[in-house]
């Protein structure tokens, strides 16, 4: 497989993502849920706390790509729901270095949304994996 950055500007390096991600060669793609802070038992954690939950999100998708063989530098996208599209802005310094730390360099998408799974929920997170 083959990955290539398409990047005309620079202002989103800060932020930690890319314009797009070109992909040819793929052998195997995975989508998946919307990931969120949540325990095993599907327990909310970190009730309205963005920045926890960010952590906390990354840490299941970092379980769950790994569950498939994958890595987190194998995501080429991310979209990212919250129900405070400021306070997710704010946090994006943590977003930002979860993504170095694991070489992820995808394409996003932030939405702003009215709710989420559960009324303290503040961040939910899908991911498109390739290798």
């Amino acid at each position: 497989m083959k990955k290539r950055v398409i990047n005309p500007w620079s202002w989103q390096d800060k932020f930690g993502f890319v314009q797009a991600n070109e992909v040819t060669g793929a052998k195997r793609t995975l989508y998946t849920a919307g990931i969120v802070s949540v325990d095993g038992d599907g327990n909310l954690l970190y009730p309205g706390d963005m920045e926890k939950q960010i952590n906390q999100i990354f840490d299941n998708m970092e379980t769950l790509v790994t569950q498939a063989d994958f890595k987190l530098s194998d995501v080429v996208r991310f979209t990212y729901y919250t129900t405070d599209v400021e306070r997710f802005i704010k946090s994006g310094l943590i977003l930002g270095e979860r993504l170095e730390k694991a070489d992820c360099r995808p394409a996003t998408s932030l939405i702003g949304v009215s709710s989420l799974f559960h009324p303290d929920c503040v961040v939910e997170i899908e991911a498109t994996v390739v290798e």
